[in-house]
């Protein structure tokens, strides 16, 4: 067996199906995520959290809901080949990649949000992934943003994601995090 599944033959539309169980799965874990940020978006306004960075979000939105979509259409639209030695190891980063993100979310835990809302007088988080970086959630962001499509041979899905998503990342999200959380006031100044 050559690991290379052609489109049309049995071997593709299972991997095809099972490429698209994985996606549904990821469309699952999203509306976990999204129950999880809507209470901890409750709780942080009970504390006298504020938003900022609205004007980037629906856009976000838009483009990982896409993600998902292009990953299911691509390998059927273009009839690409499943080849095992990309799919097993983009599965493998895509699974770490949620890993890491459901570290981010457990480390932050009320403070974790798919929005930007800080609430004033609480202290950075630097425990965790955070001890090693600024921005973990990010960075399996954009690790599954190029290995899910790569589970499935949608290399067109993962650049076009890639790109995307480093504009909104690099422009927007990031530097409006850094200064939401740079104009909260701290309680502790050594943070």
């Amino acid at each position: 067996m050559s690991g290379v599944l052609h489109a049309g033959t049995t071997g593709w539309w299972i991997a095809y199906g099972a490429y698209l169980l994985l996606l549904a799965a990821t469309a699952a874990e999203r509306f976990v995520e999204l129950g999880v940020s809507v209470r901890n978006a409750r709780w942080a306004f009970a504390q006298g959290g504020r938003e900022t960075g609205r004007g980037h979000f629906p856009p976000m939105v838009a483009l990982h809901t896409a993600l998902i979509a292009a990953c299911g259409l691509e390998p059927l639209l273009t009839g690409r080949a499943f080849v095992a030695a990309l799919a097993v190891p983009a599965l493998v980063v895509a699974l770490a990649s949620q890993g890491l993100r459901w570290w981010c979310i457990r480390t932050l835990g009320r403070r974790w949000n798919t929005r930007i809302v800080v609430v004033p007088g609480l202290p950075l988080v630097r425990r965790g992934p955070y001890r090693l970086l600024p921005h973990p959630n990010y960075v399996a962001v954009v690790l599954e943003g190029v290995a899910l499509p790569l589970v499935g041979s949608a290399w067109l899905t993962a650049t076009a994601f890639t790109l995307l998503n480093a504009v909104l990342l690099l422009g927007f999200r990031i530097p409006a995090e850094e200064r939401a959380l740079a104009a909260a006031p701290v309680e502790d100044p050594a943070r």
